[in-house]
């Protein structure tokens, strides 16, 4: 789906009430049906804009394909494993979460759990309910001088080390993005994993559920741990192998384990669940009366923001979008599409290798969004309905057309303080540049001939290659315009190259029928851009 305006979000789930007030503060309506069947969210998705869910709802490829308008999935919470972010980014969909309205509350219940883990307080407590006295049976540990492994160190992860560093733990760590350094700022210590089973007497897990994280523990690590380690997992189920977590406290391998989360939920499988040395709770990382009104009142500001174009915050699949409401960024993703559109044009084709170099200091940061802009313009003729800054790259990639990007700091003048954007396509002597005057994107040059002054790149066009003798195109266009109650706008003519010119023309309206102008050029090309 192009971005368009946002008229009617549905909540699918119960979120504070902030959220609701929030989104019918923007102007928009708001649709609240917590507790859908997958049928009834199917029928009631079709007409929204956005929609807005924690963990229950399951966005598949089924849903969004039935989401006729669907802009925005947002989620109130961190992960997103319940939405398919390839689907909804092939769909032209952003995706949306709160990355930081639930961490500390996870943070706390991951805190809470090692401390139930090191003194059975759980089971002590259900005990008392049965009317026990069990003193003996609930020896527990200290957790002073222990070593807590924690495996991932974004947010979450860093506030459970340092609260458990003030129980005078010593807390080591493994995250592939986080540098070592930045984690000694901390109190971490980062180890490769081979290092860490054999040193820590607790493991706590905060990592994304990745290909790479899923089964993170299983039965070759469990036998690589200190007999009895104890286990917690608030983050997502399957990290943990639970299978392998099962045998390893059948044998006493694990000591104990803390489960917020599972595989399958709720579990149907309820052994590990009935373990008397597992702690489990229903997922509730996230519910507290503080969390919930953070994440409900931050998803519906950001929506708010994207529906009045103020910008994009907490975007998973559309990073090169949120470049899309700058300023200042606007009329150069703008030049990047236009010049995707010409190239394909002039080209007769939307495949193969398409090189992007970016010209000037104020452009070395740019080709993030530049590049999927130029796929956008490129792929934009084509089969696929709808192509977006959200769709474009992947789109691209299924379509055979690969864009990669370069830079150089120094563009020629006069453009040396503003930049070029320069687009070639690999094998052919196609290539076009372009700028930005002011907001307006213009094109500077095509296939080596120079415009001198740059031809507005906006609205209806046509551009075509003549003999740089022969005036007679101009006039039968002015004729054809005159049939046709159109306006010539504007018109620019390139330098001669091999007794050839190019010219760009701008129209109040496109022309039906081009049949009289064709035999006076070489080619020619109409486009709305």
């Amino acid at each position: 789906m192009a971005l368009g305006k946002l008229q009617k979000v549905l909540i699918s789930e119960s979120l504070d009430p902030c959220c609701r007030e929030i989104l019918q503060a923007g102007g928009l309506r708001v649709t609240e049906k917590p507790g859908l069947s997958k049928e009834e969210l199917l029928r009631e998705i079709r007409d929204c804009d956005g929609l807005i869910v924690r963990s229950a709802t399951k966005v598949t490829a089924e849903v969004l394909e039935a989401a006729e308008r669907l802009q925005v999935v947002g989620r109130a919470g961190t992960g997103v494993d319940n939405v398919d972010v390839e689907a909804a980014t092939r769909k032209g969909v952003l995706v949306m979460n709160t990355p930081t309205g639930n961490s500390l509350s996870a943070a706390e219940l991951t805190c809470g759990m090692i401390l139930c883990l090191a003194r059975q307080i759980p089971q002590a407590a259900a005990s008392m309910k049965e009317g026990k006295w069990d003193r003996k049976k609930y020896m527990g540990m200290e957790l002073n001088g222990k070593t807590l492994a924690v495996l991932g160190l974004g947010r979450i992860g860093r506030e459970v080390a340092t609260r458990m560093q003030a129980f005078g733990m010593k807390t080591i760590g493994y995250d592939p993005i986080i540098t070592p350094d930045v984690s000694a700022t901390f109190g971490v210590e980062q180890l490769p994993l081979e290092q860490i089973w054999p040193r820590c007497d607790f493991i706590t897990v905060h990592t994304p559920l990745l290909p790479s994280t899923t089964g993170l523990l299983n039965d070759s690590t469990f036998a690589k741990c200190r007999r009895g380690v104890q286990v917690v997992n608030c983050a997502r189920g399957g990290i943990v192998d639970e299978g392998a977590l099962l045998r390893a406290l059948q044998s006493g391998q694990c000591g104990g384990a803390a489960l917020d989360v599972f595989t399958q939920e709720p579990p149907k499988d309820r052994d590990l669940v009935n373990h008397p040395n597992v702690i489990s709770c229903p997922h509730l990382g996230a519910s507290t009366r503080e969390a919930q009104s953070r994440c409900g009142k931050e998803i519906a500001m950001q929506i708010v923001d994207m529906a009045t174009g103020k910008g994009l915050t907490g975007v998973v699949n559309g990073q090169a979008l949120s470049k899309a409401f700058a300023p200042q960024t606007k009329p150069w993703i703008a030049l990047a599409r236009a010049l995707g559109t010409v190239m394909c044009t002039v080209g007769k084709q939307a495949q193969g290798s398409v090189q992007v170099c970016t010209l000037g200091t104020p452009l070395k940061e740019a080709g993030s969004y530049l590049t999927p802009a130029v796929a956008a313009g490129m792929l934009a003729g084509g089969t696929q309905k709808e192509v977006t800054l959200v769709n474009a790259t992947l789109l691209a990639q299924e379509a055979g057309l690969k864009v990669t990007t370069t830079h150089s700091d120094v563009a020629p003048e006069p453009d040396s303080s503003t930049g070029l954007v320069q687009v070639s396509l690999q094998g052919t002597p196609h290539q076009v540049t372009g700028t930005v005057q002011g907001s307006t994107p213009v094109l500077r040059q095509i296939n080596g001939a120079t415009f001198k002054l740059p031809a507005p790149l906006s609205g209806p066009l046509l551009i075509y290659r003549a003999k740089a003798s022969d005036t007679s195109a101009l006039a039968t266009l002015t004729g054809l315009l005159s049939k046709a109650g159109a306006q010539l706008l504007s018109y620019h003519s390139s330098s001669t190259v091999a007794g050839e010119q190019w010219s760009v023309v701008g129209l109040s309206a496109p022309l039906s029928n081009l049949g009289e102008l064709k035999p006076r050029v070489m080619e020619i090309f109409q486009f709305h851009l």
